[in-house]
């Protein structure tokens, strides 16, 4: 199991939090060191069976400051992927990535059903 986050933000820590009050043991990537390569984010996009636009961190800075909430409707799934494996302060985090399941930003009931 894969857990991308950012050490710094609150929701990644609680998320990580949990995993280890659950005994549930993963392999930490720290998305600012080593950011999601596009090959990695299309498979996990795929995977998910959500669209492109839930793995944007729509609340970050970087986000806002490229206007991507107005820019993101006219670009093309490649050019979106592009972008967030240019940067991975434009992912939304934590990632799990647990086999086939790919889980985007942290819900707490969402993750017992898939890990319990």
């Amino acid at each position: 199991m894969l857990f991308i986050c950012y050490p710094k933000c609150t929701t990644c820590q609680k998320a990580q939090k949990w995993l280890d009050s659950n005994g549930i043991s993963y392999d930490l990537r720290d998305i600012k060191n080593d950011n999601p390569s596009r090959e990695e984010l299309a498979e996990w996009y795929r995977s998910s069976g959500l669209p492109l636009k839930k793995f944007f961190n729509t609340s970050g800075m970087l986000y806002r400051s490229l206007e991507l909430k107005d820019k993101l409707p006219d670009m093309s799934e490649d050019e979106q992927l592009d972008l967030l494996a240019g940067n991975g302060m434009l992912v939304k985090r934590p990632l799990l990535i647990n086999g086939g399941k790919v889980l985007v930003g942290f819900k707490e009931s969402e993750w017992t059903s898939l890990l319990k």
